[in-house]
C-alpha cells in the first residue's frame, strides 16, 4: 500500500530544456546560446568585482541596473522589473496577472514552459493553432480571455510578427494582460516596448541569455506601466526579495552600457543565420525565415528524429520536440561559422549516406 503522504506531491510534467552534454568536444547547438562571449564591459565588471561584499545581501531594487535599463529602453525606472532569467519573471507574470477564471491562451506551438506553468499554478488555459505556415493568426485572439501570453518572436519557429499584429491584439484584448516574451527580439524582429507607453494592460518581458551572452548569470527583465510592475514587484518580495544577485547586477549594468559590442556580436549571428538557411536550403532542407538566433526546418525525404539522433553520434547537438505537428523539424542554434560549417559537413554526410 502506498503511504498516505505520497498522495500530497505533486504530480506534474516539468519543462525539459536541451541536454547538456558534459563533453566539451561537441558542437553545441540545442540550447539557443550565443557563440560569442558577454561584452568585454561585462566581463571587467566580474573580474573587479569586490568578492567581500558578497557578505551583503544585493540591492532589492536593483537601482543602478535599472537605471540603466530605464535609460536604454526609453523608459523609467519604475518601468522596469528584473529577475533572476526571463523564466523566473514569467512565472511571476503569471502568478500576478492571472487570477481570473478565465482561460488565458497562447500558441499550441509555442515556448513548452507556459503550459507547466499553468498547470503548476492552477491556470487554467487554451491555445489556439498555428496556421499551416507556422504563423499566429491574431483574429483568434479576439475572443474573451482571462490573459494572453505571445512570444514575438515565437519559438521554436523563429518567426515574429510586426507593429500592426501587435497594435491589433491590444485592441481585441482591452480587458486582460497581455505578454510578448521578447526573449529573442534583438535578432530581428520589432520590440513593443514602445507600445507599454500606448497600453497600460501590456507587458514585455526579455532576457540577457540570448543576445547579451550572459546566460549562466540568469537575467530576466519585464518593462511595463509603473502600476504592472508594482504588482510585480509585490509578488516578488512575497516570496524572495533578493532575485538577483550583485555579480549578476554589476555585468548587467556593464553589458546594457555597451551598445557597441552588443549590436556586433548580434549582426555576426544574423550574418551566419541567413548564410546557414541559405545552404540549408540548396541542400533540400524547408528552412524558416528566422528572426531569432535559431532555425526551424525540416526535410521532405528525412525522418529528422533520426538525422538528430545520428548528428549526436558525430558530436553535433541540435533539438527535436517530439511534439504534434512539428515531430518531424529541428531547431538548430546559430554557433559561429566553424561550428556551422562543421554541421552542414555532417549534414552532408548524412545526406549523402
Amino acid at each position: 500500500m502506498d503511504k498516505l503522504w505520497k498522495m500530497n506531491l505533486r504530480d506534474i510534467d516539468p519543462y525539459v530544456p536541451g541536454e547538456q552534454s558534459k563533453d566539451k568536444n561537441i558542437v553545441k547547438l540545442n540550447a539557443n546560446e550565443n557563440p560569442y562571449p558577454p561584452s568585454p564591459k561585462a566581463i571587467e565588471a566580474i573580474n573587479s568585482f569586490n568578492c567581500d561584499g558578497l557578505r551583503l545581501y544585493p540591492d532589492a531594487n536593483a537601482s543602478a541596473f535599472k537605471q540603466a535599463m530605464a535609460e536604454y529602453y526609453n523608459v523609467q525606472p519604475q518601468n522596469v522589473f528584473l529577475g533572476n532569467g526571463s523564466d523566473d519573471v514569467l512565472a511571476l507574470c503569471f502568478q500576478a496577472f492571472f487570477n481570473s477564471d478565465k482561460s488565458i491562451v497562447f500558441p499550441d506551438i509555442t515556448y513548452s514552459f507556459y503550459p507547466v506553468w499553468c498547470r503548476l499554478f492552477n491556470i487554467p488555459f487554451k491555445n489556439y493553432p498555428l496556421n499551416d505556415d507556422f504563423r499566429i493568426n491574431v483574429d483568434d485572439y479576439a475572443e474573451e480571455n482571462g490573459g494572453v501570453v505571445i512570444p514575438n518572436p515565437n519559438a521554436p519557429t523563429s518567426l515574429g510578427e510586426g507593429k500592426d499584429f501587435i497594435e491589433k491584439l491590444m485592441k481585441y484584448n482591452q480587458d486582460c494582460i497581455v505578454i510578448i516574451d521578447e526573449a529573442y527580439v534583438d535578432f530581428g524582429c520589432y520590440s513593443g516596448v514602445e507600445l507599454t507607453k500606448k497600453y497600460e494592460n501590456l507587458i514585455i518581458t526579455g532576457t540577457f541569455s540570448k543576445s547579451r551572452s550572459l546566460a549562466g548569470l540568469r537575467i530576466g527583465y519585464a518593462i511595463g506601466n509603473k502600476e504592472l510592475i508594482a504588482v510585480l514587484e509585490a509578488v516578488k518580495n512575497s516570496y524572495n526579495s533578493y532575485t538577483v544577485d550583485s555579480v549578476s547586477m554589476a555585468a548587467g549594468t556593464a553589458s546594457i552600457k555597451d551598445k557597441k559590442y552588443f549590436e556586433e556580436t548580434v549582426s555576426k549571428v544574423i550574418t551566419t543565420r541567413e548564410s546557414v538557411i541559405k545552404e540549408l536550403r540548396a541542400l533540400g532542407f524547408t528552412a524558416l525565415d528566422s528572426q531569432t538566433n535559431f532555425i526551424f526546418a525540416t526535410h521532405d525525404s528525412m525522418n529528422m528524429r533520426d538525422y538528430f539522433e545520428w548528428l549526436k553520434t558525430q558530436k553535433v547537438f541540435i533539438r527535436y520536440f517530439n511534439l504534434p505537428r512539428i515531430d518531424n523539424h529541428v531547431r538548430i542554434t546559430v554557433g559561429t561559422d566553424e561550428e556551422m560549417d562543421i554541421f552542414l559537413k555532417k549534414t552532408k554526410e548524412y545526406l549523402n549516406k
